[in-house]
């Protein structure tokens, strides 16, 4: 096979990521219910205001943090009380610091492909915290650049493939994420391989649409080297 470009997703696709969000979301939930709201209603006033601030304060953990205290203050009230403060933010400090827990067959699956072929690890979020995981994935010595944008859109796929001179046809992006890995890598001319995670962020759904190139759907990261 000719040389290919791989631009490859990290959260919930070389590593377990919103896993650890969604125990998270559903402890907070619980510790809700003596305030007599449901647990569909607390997750879409959570999704409402984490909606918000993305647009306002990016992704990551602080993000998170800042979602969930604006939740509660809304839902509690005048009956917040320090305890769920604290709870909240020394959750939040657990996350940030739970080391990456590596999906079966990425090591072996990424030294079978770079030896082949071309590796960029591309992903979104806050700099300093997608850096400081990526560092202790282990992983990072099979990419030859790491790319970490504030949104992953269609300009800014432009933005990687015109700074790695990045031939379209010859270049697949890979994760799990519709809203983020499939479609605006179909809308920038790129092919994709499509990997559903079963915990894909509910912020991540998307429907997807149709592009230039072509889409592959895989089960697991290690069939990639059934197919390439």
């Amino acid at each position: 096979m000719k040389r290919q470009t791989f631009l490859i997703d990290a959260d919930d696709t070389l590593w377990e990521n919103n896993v650890f969000f969604e125990q998270a979301i559903g402890e907070f939930i619980a510790r809700m219910e003596p305030l007599g709201y449901s647990a569909a209603y607390v997750r879409r006033i959570l999704n409402e205001i984490e909606r918000r601030n993305i647009r306002q304060h990016g992704y990551g953990v602080g993000s998170f943090r800042r979602s969930l205290e604006e939740t509660y203050r809304r839902l509690a009230g005048e009956l917040a009380n320090s305890d769920e403060w604290a709870w909240i933010r020394n959750r939040a400090h657990e996350i940030e610091h739970t080391p990456p827990r590596i999906l079966e067959g990425v090591p072996e699956t990424l030294a079978f492909l770079a030896r082949r072929h071309r590796l960029i690890l591309f992903t979104k979020g806050e700099p300093v915290e997608q850096g400081a995981k990526i560092e202790r994935s282990g992983l990072v010595s099979y990419f030859e650049a790491v790319e970490i944008a504030p949104e992953k859109d269609a300009d800014n796929y432009e933005r990687v493939v015109n700074r790695h001179k990045v031939v379209k046809q010859n270049a697949w992006m890979v994760g799990n994420s519709p809203k983020s890995d499939v479609n605006p890598a179909l809308e920038a001319g790129l092919n994709v391989v499509f990997i559903p995670h079963r915990m894909t962020w509910e912020l991540e759904h998307a429907e997807l649409v149709s592009g230039l190139g072509r889409m592959l759907l895989l089960t697991s990261f290690r069939d990639l080297r059934l197919h390439f």
